[in-house]
C-alpha cells in the first residue's frame, strides 16, 4: 500500500490538475487575453511539477540513494529505478523546463505552448501518478 505521504502528494496533484482543467479556456486567444486564467493555470502547473518532484524525492529516498542534483534528474532516477517509464521521465523533465521558464522568465511564456500543455499533456502528470502508485502498491504489498 502507498504511504500516507505519497497519497497526500498524489491527492494534491489531482487537485492542481482538476483546477487547470476547470479553467482551460476554449482557445489560446482567450488564454492570451485573460490574466486571471493565465495566473490560475500557470500557478497550478507549477505546483503540479513541484508535487511530482516532491514525489520523486520521496520515492528515491526509499532506495537510500543520494538525492538527485536537479529536479529533472529526479525523473531520470525514477526511470533508472524502474518506477516510471523512459517516456514518462522525458515528459516530466519537459514539465520541469516549463516550470523553470514560468517561474524565472514569466514575461517570456509562450501561451500557445501553455495551451498545448493544458489541452494535450495533462495526461503526462496522470501517467506519472499512475506509474508511481502502481510501483508503490507493488513494493509495499506483502
Amino acid at each position: 500500500m502507498a504511504s500516507m505521504i505519497l497519497l497526500t502528494k498524489l491527492d494534491s496533484l489531482q487537485r492542481c490538475l482538476a483546477r487547470v482543467a476547470s479553467k482551460t479556456p476554449p482557445s489560446v486567444e482567450v488564454l492570451k487575453q485573460d490574466l486571471d486564467i493565465q495566473d490560475i493555470i500557470t500557478l497550478n502547473l507549477e505546483r503540479s511539477v513541484q508535487v511530482c518532484v516532491d514525489i520523486a524525492a520521496h520515492v528515491v529516498a526509499e532506495f537510500n540513494t543520494p538525492a538527485p542534483a536537479t529536479m529533472a534528474e529526479s525523473f531520470d532516477r525514477l526511470r533508472d529505478l524502474g518506477v516510471i517509464s523512459g517516456e514518462t521521465a522525458l515528459r516530466m523533465k519537459n514539465a520541469v523546463g516549463f516550470r523553470n521558464v514560468s517561474i524565472h522568465e514569466y514575461q517570456k511564456i509562450d501561451w500557445l505552448i501553455v495551451y498545448r500543455i493544458i489541452t494535450e499533456h495533462l495526461g503526462d502528470f496522470k501517467d506519472f501518478a499512475r506509474q508511481v502508485l502502481s510501483w508503490s502498491n507493488g513494493v509495499h504489498e506483502e
